[in-house]
């Protein structure tokens, strides 16, 4: 036979994948001795015997091969199972024997032509064995409602978006229902993603992590809930100093969010915005890592944000309504007031929402109806209105060292955006 038509590196990455997911279950069953089925040496003859199959139904060109040892494999799991059970009827657990016959088809995988994907699911299936602690505990943090929301935005991206026109439906071409929606669902989805990140690591890891985590889903929440926290101890300098630390990361949180949303909705528009918000975001982070250093041990007293799953049908089309405002009242601006009306639609958007004005911008922008420069500008208008009204809950609510940090960051925060502005 010739030794070309054998795929030797094939067969190799077979063996490398039995062997990932051997190493994984030979871990667990030193932690539970008597557990499994199998361990390195099985997992890897598993891959080897998948592989071996496959390649001997490629040249033959007998399918029937590669079903019929993937059956004997079958069998001698479910046997192996059967017998675990009789002796621990107490432990029914599936996990490694499904890991074996799925082990087993990814050998076959690496030699019916597909290795690369075949490597990919083995590292993932080595992953979820891996964490079998993490993925729990996190299942047992999503409640009901967190549940129906993340249900409720699967119905919103495969039910509703496909249903919805993909045209513009006003005279001014501002208002495409489809991609008006599927904007909707870009923010709720980042939103969710950073309240299950809250959800999975808990929002008690200390100040930091409180408040980047929660401004992935609102930074606003975070500014008004540390400021009312200041008033517990007005004079405790390294106390307010950690509640500052937790508002600024939130902040330089939204600044990264919006360079995200814009990247994903028009690329060449982060070129000319990667500077004012590298800068806002980096004096926000530098000034939450002063004031943290100031903190002393206060990390701990900062406590927990009570964050709520931020999706929901109503939110969302409320969110929609809002956004198609925006949109509109932008549009019209810059045909009839040019680049300063934009600018001050972008100041009052800011007023209550940064995600609206930016996604408009990036819209019109990627269309060709908003210029490049101004799309930049009225985006970081956006942003310091937006800064400067939990700037102003803050003043409002917080105890006087709290404002002073937070205060002196914030003027920061507007001299690094308008000098980079000016530089770029």
């Amino acid at each position: 036979m010739d030794l070309e038509a054998v795929p030797l590196r094939d067969f190799a990455i077979a063996l490398f994948i039995g062997a990932l997911v051997g190493i994984e279950r030979e871990k667990k069953q030193e932690a539970e001795p008597e557990r499994g089925i199998g361990g390195l040496r099985t997992f890897i003859l598993f891959a080897e015997a998948g592989a071996i199959a496959a390649w001997l139904s490629r040249a033959t060109e007998t399918p029937w091969i590669f079903v019929g040892a993937g059956a004997l494999v079958a069998a001698l799991v479910i046997a192996g199972y059967a017998a675990w059970v009789r002796t621990h009827p107490g432990d029914v657990g599936l996990t490694t024997e499904i890991a074996a016959l799925v082990v087993y088809l990814l050998g076959g995988l690496t030699t019916y032509g597909q290795p690369e994907i075949a490597v990919a699911l083995a590292i993932t299936t080595s992953a979820l064995l891996a964490w079998k602690e993490p993925l729990h505990g996190l299942v047992e943090r999503i409640g009901r409602d967190d549940l129906y929301a993340g249900l409720k935005l699967l119905i919103a991206t495969f039910i509703v978006l496909p249903v919805l026109p993909d045209r513009a439906l006003d005279p001014w071409g501002a208002l495409n229902p489809y991609r008006m929606w599927w904007l909707v669902i870009l923010i709720s989805g980042l939103s969710l993603l950073g309240y299950a990140a809250s959800r999975w690591l808990g929002s008690g890891r200390g100040v930091p992590v409180t408040g980047l985590l929660g401004g992935l889903v609102s930074s606003t929440a975070v500014t008004l809930t540390f400021a009312r926290r200041s008033r517990e101890a007005p004079d405790d300098a390294s106390f307010s100093a950690a509640l500052a630390a937790g508002i600024l990361a939130a902040w330089s949180v939204m600044f990264v969010r919006i360079g995200v949303t814009v990247a994903v909705l028009h690329a060449p528009l982060l070129g000319s915005l990667a500077i004012p918000l590298a800068a806002l975001a980096g004096v926000g982070g530098v000034a939450a890592a002063v004031a943290y250093r100031r903190a002393d041990d206060a990390d701990g007293k900062a406590g927990e944000i009570a964050l709520r799953n931020p999706f929901s049908l109503r939110s969302a089309m409320r969110f929609a309504a809002l956004f198609a405002a925006v949109l509109l009242v932008a549009k019209i601006a810059e045909q009839h007031a040019g680049a300063r009306g934009v600018y001050v639609v972008a100041a009052l958007s800011g007023l209550t929402d940064v995600d609206a004005i930016t996604l408009s911008m990036a819209s019109g922008a990627r269309g060709g109806g908003i210029a490049g420069a101004t799309a930049t500008a009225a985006i970081v208008i956006a942003a310091l209105t937006n800064t400067a009204v939990k700037l102003g809950l803050v003043v409002a609510l917080a105890g006087a060292d709290l404002r002073r940090r937070v205060a002196t960051a914030a003027a920061a925060l507007a001299a690094a955006a308008l000098v980079a502005l000016l530089l770029g």
